[in-house]
C-alpha cells in the first residue's frame, strides 16, 4: 500500500546522503536539524531497519540503506523531472553533483573544461572531490565516480570512458647516465620508480603485453609514489624508468623529453570508467555529467 510518510522520509533520506550531514539535508530542505533526525529515526522505524550509522563527525549509511538509496535516488530524481515535464518545460540541469574522481584525469582532462560546462548549466552546483581511492561511492553520497582500473564487483553501473597504453619511459639524462635497457628483461638491473596500487597497497607489477603474450618483469627501484603528476616529473628530472599512461605524456614523447623505451610491446593497458549507482533513467543533472565526460575523453 501506498505510505505518503514513507515517500517523505525516503526524500530526506537523500538529502542526508546528498548533504553528508544532517546540517546541510536542513539547510536544503528548509527544515531544522532536529526535524531531519526526527524524519529519519520515522522512517527507519516504519521499515524495521537501521539506514544510518550516525558519529559526532559524519553520516554514512548502512548496507541495508545503501541499497535503498541505490534504488530510491534516480526515481526521487525522475519525479522531479517528471513534475518539471508536467508544467511544460524540458527537464532541467540543476541541483548539486557530487562526483568521486581520479586526480590526474580531474587535473588533465576536466579542469579545462570546467568552466563551460558550468556556464551551460547555470542551476547546477559540482562538487568535485578528487583522491586516490574509490571507498564506497554510494554510502558517501557520490552521485558518479571517475576512475582508472577494472571496476569492482558491484550493483553499480561501470561504462568504459577509454584505455589509455601503458608505456616504459625514461629521460635522456638517465639513459645517457645508465644506458638503454634493450629488452624488458633488463629492467631488473635498473632503478625503476615504483607507484603504488591504491586499492592493493603496493607497488603495481610491471608486465609487457604483445598481442596474446604477457611478460611479467620483477623491478626494483628506491622511489615509490602515489601521485602520478610527481611519478612523472621525478622520471623527467631523470631519477629512474617508470611505466607511464600514455595519456598526457604524447608532448613528453614528441619533443623528446621522455624515450618510449618498448614501443615494439604496445598493448599492455589501463582502462578509465564512468561508475553510477543505478540502471534506471539517470537524473537530468548527472545524464549532463555523463554527456561532458564522454565528451572529454574522446581520444
Amino acid at each position: 500500500m501506498y505510505d505518503g510518510r514513507i515517500l517523505s522520509g525516503v526524500s530526506v533520506l537523500a538529502a542526508v546522503v546528498e548533504g553528508g550531514s544532517f546540517v546541510r539535508a536542513a539547510e536544503a530542505l528548509g527544515l531544522t536539524q532536529s526535524a531531519v533526525s526526527r524524519a529519519v529515526a520515522r522512517l527507519e522505524s516504519r521499515i524495521g531497519v537501521r539506514l544510518l550509522h550516525r558519529t559526532t563527525r559524519s553520516v554514512t549509511l548502512t548496507p541495508e540503506g545503501r541499497h535503498l538509496y541505490e534504488e530510491i535516488g534516480p526515481l526521487m530524481a525522475e519525479i522531479g523531472d517528471a513534475v518539471t515535464l508536467a508544467s511544460g518545460s524540458k527537464a532541467v540541469v540543476r541541483g548539486r553533483l557530487r562526483v568521486n574522481m581520479d586526480p590526474y584525469v580531474g587535473s588533465l582532462l576536466l579542469a579545462p573544461r570546467l568552466g563551460s560546462f558550468l556556464d551551460r548549466y547555470p542551476e547546477l552546483s559540482l562538487e568535485l572531490i578528487t583522491r586516490l581511492e574509490l571507498g564506497d561511492p554510494v554510502a558517501e553520497g557520490f552521485h558518479v565516480a571517475v576512475r582508472f582500473g577494472e571496476p569492482p564487483s558491484s550493483s553499480m553501473v561501470a561504462r568504459k570512458l577509454l584505455e589509455t597504453r601503458i608505456v616504459t619511459v625514461a629521460a635522456p639524462s638517465y639513459l645517457e647516465r645508465h644506458g638503454r635497457p634493450r629488452a624488458p628483461a633488463d629492467l631488473s638491473r635498473h632503478t625503476c620508480i615504483q607507484f603504488q596500487d591504491p586499492n592493493a597497497r603496493r607497488p603495481f607489477p610491471w608486465e609487457f603485453r604483445r598481442g596474446a603474450k604477457v611478460l611479467p618483469v620483477m623491478t626494483t627501484g628506491r622511489l615509490l609514489l602515489t601521485d602520478v603528476r610527481t611519478m612523472l616529473g621525478a622520471c623527467l628530472a631523470g631519477a629512474g624508468i617508470a611505466q607511464v599512461m600514455a595519456l598526457g605524456v604524447h608532448e613528453h614523447l614528441d619533443q623528446g623529453r621522455l624515450i618510449d623505451l618498448f614501443p615494439d610491446w604496445p598493448d599492455e593497458t589501463f582502462p578509465l570508467y564512468v561508475l553510477y549507482p543505478s540502471r534506471h533513467l539517470p537524473p537530468a543533472r548527472l545524464r549532463a555529467f555523463l554527456d561532458f565526460i564522454f565528451d572529454v575523453t574522446k581520444l
